[in-house]
């Protein structure tokens, strides 16, 4: 290990094989850090919090501070992130409150950018992508591959789909679901996310199957379930399909609408 002599690293902390600490940083009693983990300058990672392997953490990062709830009373909720994340300057990952399952939870490979904030009980998978200020409100979930611009920012309890792509600016308050480009003020769908996912490996067959199911469930029929169900009865089914019409069909905060 590289531990810098200005870190400060309780005694109680486990930091594997390989874990480098830059300067001033600050790393409490409950933290579990993975094998070859670079921890930058000015970092603080308190609370019960566990970082797996091969993450690059780079300076005035917060990771494992109280949730933002004025309900939180100091229980002993956790974090737990996966492997090679890069988490840059003033990124803030907050530990859970009691309200769900305790744990705030970021997967592996994912790449979030300066100053954005993952708040309490989020669920984010892996290969996902948050901008520059994207803020996730408390108990977002985010699937695998998702891409958010810059100053995204999305309510408490809100989905984002797998391969979703939301464009800057974009207010969240409603349900984006997978494989779909989202953008405005207050997101709006703007169809599958075609550039995304032919690029990610989906076959033209599956991209166009995506295409006639939007236009089906959110330009042909005014009411979700219905749309649902016309997708199910005229169109062949598809692993991707199945997934869309699942999120759609299990929404709680409702789905996005369409421009």
């Amino acid at each position: 290990m590289e531990i810098h002599p200005s870190a400060i690293i309780s005694a109680r902390a486990e930091l594997a094989p390989g874990v480098k600490v830059g300067p001033y940083s600050i790393i409490g009693d409950q933290v579990k850090i993975g094998k070859d983990t670079v921890i930058g300058p000015h970092v603080v990672i308190e609370g019960r919090t566990e970082i797996g392997e091969r993450n690059n953490i780079y300076p005035f990062v917060s990771i494992g501070s109280p949730p933002q709830d004025v309900g939180y009373k100091g229980e002993d909720t956790r974090v737990v992130i996966g492997n090679d994340n890069i988490l840059r300057e003033y990124c803030t990952i907050n530990r859970a409150t009691t309200k769900q399952d305790w744990v705030t939870i970021v997967g592996d490979h994912n790449y979030f950018m300066i100053s954005s904030h993952v708040g309490h009980d989020c669920v984010v998978g892996n290969h996902v992508i948050l901008a520059n200020s994207v803020a996730l409100g408390g108990h977002t979930v985010v699937g695998d591959y998702a891409s958010l611009g810059g100053l995204a920012a999305a309510h408490q309890f809100v989905r984002i789909g797998a391969y979703a792509f939301i464009g800057g600016l974009t207010g969240i308050n409603q349900d984006i679901p997978p494989y779909m480009i989202a953008a405005g003020e207050r997101a709006k769908l703007h169809g599958p996310n075609q550039i995304g996912l032919k690029r990610r490996g989906f076959s033209s067959e599956v991209i166009q199957g995506l295409k006639k199911a939007y236009m089906i469930i959110w330009r042909e029929t005014p009411i979700f379930s219905e749309g649902v169900a016309r997708v199910r009865a005229e169109m062949e089914s598809s692993p991707e399909l199945e997934v869309l019409l699942d999120f759609v069909s299990s929404s709680k905060r409702g789905i996005t609408r369409s421009e």
